[in-house]
């Protein structure tokens, strides 16, 4: 393609529906729903230790029990990816958001194993819908800039990550260390921030379709007539390694903390919120994922969570080094890499696929992942914690450094300026 066409390419697809000020409130909004999504998410691995003591629940069964929602969005990423390519994103992200809502509120009247579960999977599924249509709506309107666009919503995903610890735990104390209070009040928080959505986000905006035929053409030229491209493949297979490790850690994290180090619960919350803190790094990602090449940003990314796991669970015992290293853990992790990954996800396929694909990453990223907090609570009870945070943080991250060396660069770049 040549420079003449690219540089017909529009800067900002915003300006060709809504003035920015306004795609910006609208965005805002979108990111809004995303902070629930974080909060809801971060808000359980600290409840496993009280969950686990009044149920009599095993290391390995709460460790099951605190990442198995990814099981549902694992389930629930393909579907959803097909629905959004072919239905309303807006009714996706109220359907998703109801569902989850809905069951985090049950979680709280749960009587046993098998029906705590059941909802956290339920759960997942919700958020599966939510997600995907989030990133193809993010993704489709602005396209030039998506990496940043996705960066905004990791920023959202961080705040909710952080204030979901934090915040939870003082409605834990609060209420007589009740752990089902956490549950109800973000349950109904979330069908508040549902309602907003519903009511001041235009389809107009949700539902945008493309830049145009010069973007059609770039893409038509450089990028094959299929879903399952060599690069979609590859980094979905990122994607799996990446989101094992993410949720190891956010599994068992806070009980390692508690139970290992011997911290109190609010503590455990803080360090466990630097990773939400770390994930606001996902803006000057995106910003610079944009326009530096992506391949080589996620193997630095990559190395980058190997050396704050490894420390986190074999070197560090200070408050103060957690604090930073669950912060370190959160900008490569989530800022970085979930950004990046999503984004070549996309940036891997034809715009007609971008429903697919997003439903494809979210699949990849959490399928494997619902048995990430068992496998961990597995292998630290076999060899220890700091043994198995080698297995997870050293071992599995180097077939994604594999993986990004095959990357074709050459694929995506088209489409950056």
């Amino acid at each position: 393609m040549s420079e003449h066409v690219l540089g017909q390419l529009p800067r900002r697809v915003d300006e060709q529906t809504f003035p920015s000020g306004v795609a910006l409130f609208f965005l805002l909004i979108v990111t809004t729903t995303y902070v629930v999504n974080g909060m809801d998410r971060l808000l359980y691995p600290q409840l496993v230790p009280y969950i686990n003591h009044q149920f009599g629940f095993s290391l390995v069964e709460g460790g099951l029990l605190s990442t198995i929602f990814t099981l549902g969005m694992g389930i629930g990423g393909v579907p959803a990816g097909y629905l959004i390519d072919h239905l309303s994103r807006k009714s996706g992200v109220i359907i998703g958001m109801a569902i989850y809502s809905l069951f985090t509120l049950t979680c709280a009247y749960s009587a046993s194993f098998w029906d705590l579960a059941g909802y956290r999977i339920l759960t997942g599924v919700g958020e599966a819908i939510q997600q995907a249509a989030l990133y193809t709506l993010v993704g489709a309107f602005f396209y030039r800039s998506r990496c940043l666009a996705f960066g905004s919503l990791n920023f959202a995903y961080g705040i909710g990550a952080f204030l979901g610890p934090v915040v939870g735990m003082k409605a834990f104390a609060m209420s007589g260390e009740q752990w089902q209070w956490p549950l109800i009040i973000f349950g109904v928080a979330g069908f508040i921030v549902c309602a907003i959505f519903w009511a001041a986000v235009p389809k107009s905006f949700t539902e945008f379709r493309g830049a145009g035929k010069v973007a059609d053409e770039v893409r038509e030229n450089h990028l094959p007539q299929k879903l399952l491209t060599r690069n979609l493949i590859l980094i979905s297979i990122v994607n799996v390694m990446v989101g094992f490790s993410n949720f190891s850690y956010i599994g068992l994290y806070p009980t390692f903390l508690k139970s290992s180090l011997h911290y109190d619960a609010a503590t455990a919350a803080l360090c466990g919120g630097m990773y939400g803190i770390g994930a606001f790094m996902g803006i000057p990602a995106g910003y610079m994922s944009d326009r530096l090449n992506q391949r080589w940003i996620v193997i630095v990314a990559v190395l980058g969570t190997m050396i704050a796991g490894y420390l986190m669970f074999n070197v560090a015992t200070a408050v103060w080094l957690q604090v930073v290293l669950s912060f370190l853990y959160g900008t490569f992790g989530s800022g970085f890499l979930f950004v990046n990954v999503y984004a070549l996800s996309q940036r891997s396929v034809k715009k007609e696929f971008l429903g697919r694909a997003s439903g494809i990453a979210s699949s990849a990223h959490y399928l494997p992942a619902a048995f990430a907090g068992m496998l961990f609570g597995w292998l630290t009870t076999l060899l220890g914690w700091g043994d198995a945070g080698f297995i997870l943080w050293i071992l599995f991250p180097l077939i994604s450094l594999v993986c990004m060396l095959l990357f074709k660069d050459s694929m995506i770049n088209v489409l950056k300026r």
